[in-house]
């Protein structure tokens, strides 16, 4: 296939007109963009591996975290003791000092849980919010959104090339891919089997499993007054609630 016909290939399958000369275009740029949408399924877990801990320490960088000698650090460490090797997983904590409820997990290991989420739920509350983002880890529920974030960066990319203004959102790729990639709402079978994860995550290291149904109850009620953070990403929490009640028997 010639450069020209190659060109218009990319970009067709891009969704960027070709209309106008070819010179309006970096070649390079565009090429180089359609190769990432069309690799991004291909990339290898290492390179994800890397993507997350960008992302990861971004984020450490754009937020105040909780010192080890803090009563959060303390609190966490008595919860997590153990954990950093679990299930074949290597894991690092760390608690944000926000009053936003949320938490997050990420592929390459990183359990950030937010203050406000500590505060409203109980020791084993908390447990069962642990294991339920080390079971989205475990099941590699971020891997495709990671791969389509990484293609929707191609795809910007060639709208740049094009002239358009979507370089800005290139040179800001750790901050898109987080939003693509963590703070997408997941899927209520993810939600289930993450559920299903942490439910036996607390039975196996005995702690007590109605933690489970007590803080989606929680989380039930505050979304009654529009909720926001952990809600955002992890939705339904009353049907979750019910879900888990079934399996307390």
């Amino acid at each position: 296939m010639e450069r020209r016909e190659m060109l218009r290939h990319c970009l067709l399958v891009l969704g960027v007109s070709m209309a106008g000369p070819v010179s309006a275009f970096d070649l390079g740029r565009a090429l180089g963009a359609a190769k990432s949408f069309t690799d991004a399924a291909t990339v290898d877990d290492g390179e994800l591996i890397a993507y997350y801990s960008q992302m990861s320490q971004e984020m450490d960088a754009g937020n105040v975290v909780a010192a080890a000698d803090s009563p959060y650090g303390k609190r966490l460490a008595k919860l997590t003791r153990g954990l950093e090797s679990h299930d074949g997983l290597d894991l690092n904590f760390k608690v944000y000092l926000t009053e936003d409820v949320n938490a997050f997990a990420m592929g390459d290991g990183t359990v950030r849980l937010y203050s406000g989420l500590m505060d409203m739920m109980s020791d084993d509350e908390v447990r069962y919010v642990i294991g339920h983002e080390i079971g989205h880890i475990k099941a590699g529920h971020s891997k495709k959104r990671m791969q389509m974030a990484l293609a929707t960066g191609g795809l910007r990319q060639a709208v740049a090339a094009s002239g358009g203004d979507a370089r800005k959102l290139a040179d800001s790729q750790l901050g898109a891919l987080f939003e693509n990639v963590v703070k997408s709402q997941h899927s209520q079978s993810n939600e289930n089997e993450a559920d299903d994860y942490a439910m036996g995550f607390l039975r196996s290291h005995g702690y007590d499993r109605q933690a489970a149904v007590s803080a989606l109850e929680k989380l039930d009620k505050l979304s009654g007054g529009g909720g926001g953070g952990w809600l955002s990403t992890h939705p339904a929490p009353a049907a979750r609630a019910a879900r888990m009640r079934t399996q307390l028997g």
